[in-house]
């Protein structure tokens, strides 16, 4: 029986569509850095508070993973939330380069195989239960995010502070 995981995800393959993505904005000086064409998330850039509460709830069906709290070896920030299952798990400890999985893709995700911007694994620890894991690694070029700052430049997947008074978001690396 094939398994779901999140949006129209089978087996290893996944056609979820980005219902919330919305072409390239056209003033240069808002875009710098950000290809024609290229598709934006409205969500990334948005000042709006919208959690995707539901989550967990859709990583749970793809089954056989753990989160993992990617943090920089060198500033102790943590950059990513992801996960890893088994085969990502030890691929990753064999390589020494962060290999998560994708439940979004359903699939094996070798960070930065596309972009080069890839990561070594400096260190792995596992909490008292066993559930999570924290990956301590060190960037070989710049950011981790697939989201990019006006000079074009990746970020950290936290780039956005909340204004606890006014519930807006604000955006830390323009």
């Amino acid at each position: 029986m094939p398994q779901l995981c999140g949006g129209n995800c089978v087996g290893r393959h996944c056609v979820s569509a980005r219902r919330d993505a919305v072409p390239a904005y056209n003033d240069p000086m808002e875009t710098e850095g950000v290809g024609r064409g290229q598709i934006v998330n409205a969500s990334e850039e948005s000042n709006e508070l919208k959690l995707d509460f539901g989550k967990i709830a859709k990583v749970a069906k793809c089954g056989g993973i753990v989160p993992v709290a990617i943090q920089n070896a060198d500033t102790n920030e943590v950059i990513l939330l992801a996960y890893t299952n088994e085969e990502a798990f030890n691929k990753a400890v064999a390589s020494r380069s962060l290999v998560l999985w994708s439940t979004s893709r359903n699939e094996l995700w070798e960070k930065g195989k596309t972009s080069g911007e890839t990561f070594e694994l400096v260190e792995v620890r596992v909490n008292c239960e066993q559930n999570s894991l924290l990956y301590k690694v060190r960037p070989r070029r710049d950011g981790i995010c697939h989201t990019k700052n006006r000079k074009g430049k990746p970020r950290n997947c936290y780039y956005r502070r909340l204004d606890i008074k006014t519930m807006k978001l604000e955006n830390l690396d323009p």
